[in-house]
């Protein structure tokens, strides 16, 4: 659909009578239009994450809730709008993430309402799968591979040894579940999968980054190994 759909606008009404802006804020940046999620909508949930009275826990699950939808334009929009709150926002939104025993449950997920539903459905099961990875990960080290400091001075670089070796395959599972996304020129045909391309395409320069420092690590740890 071209434009916000009458149950978009009675979702949004019922989180302003119930005074939870936020929440609006979350369904106004997950309505069916066929397009990215609007700047404003997003700047205003960053910001609110940085907030002390903003309920956390609330907005990531109504983000889950709005990923429970029938629409592939919706469940889309909910998994850029919360990778891009583990981008942009505060700490505590991938600290609660990483701490929940279930994310994204969207492994059988498929819209049949049309041939882009489908095709979307494919790309939604991957991102999906990738952001629950991205939780996991942090869960496994205290940290996101993506905003750590890199370069000699940095986490992987200085990394011990034990906690390189727990740390790499971690992060090396982190790539692979983003690579399987495997999106080609030709199907990035709307502004949501676009959106996401560039969420993940950022991540990834982040994460190979993050990979050769470990390696660097790893390889100048060898010498020492041997001659013990």
């Amino acid at each position: 659909m071209s434009g916000q759909t009458l149950t978009d606008r009675i979702a949004a009404a019922q989180y302003q009578l119930t005074g939870s802006d936020m929440a609006r804020a979350v369904c106004k940046a997950t309505t069916h239009e066929v397009m990215a999620p609007k700047k404003k909508h997003l700047e205003y949930l960053v910001a609110a994450t940085n907030a002390t009275n903003v309920n956390i826990p609330q907005m990531a699950d109504t983000l889950f809730e709005r990923a429970t939808n029938a629409s592939w334009v919706v469940v889309f929009k909910a998994l850029v709008t919360t990778h891009h709150m583990c981008v942009h926002g505060n700490e505590r939104f991938i600290q609660y993430l990483a701490s929940r025993t279930s994310l994204f449950n969207l492994s059988n997920f498929i819209d049949k309402t049309g041939s882009h539903g489908y095709d979307m459905s494919t790309f939604i099961r991957r991102y999906g799968r990738y952001l629950n990875e991205k939780a996991f990960a942090y869960r496994q080290m205290a940290f996101d591979f993506t905003k750590v400091k890199k370069g000699a001075e940095g986490v992987m670089r200085t990394m011990t040894t034990e906690k390189l070796l727990k740390g790499m395959p971690v992060l090396q599972t982190q790539i692979d579940t983003l690579l399987e996304f495997d999106v080609h020129p030709k199907e990035l045909n709307n502004g949501i999968i676009n959106a996401a391309f560039m969420l993940l395409f950022k991540d990834l320069v982040k994460l190979f980054a993050s990979y050769n420092d470990g390696i660097i690590n790893l390889l100048g740890q060898l010498p020492e190994a041997m001659n013990t």
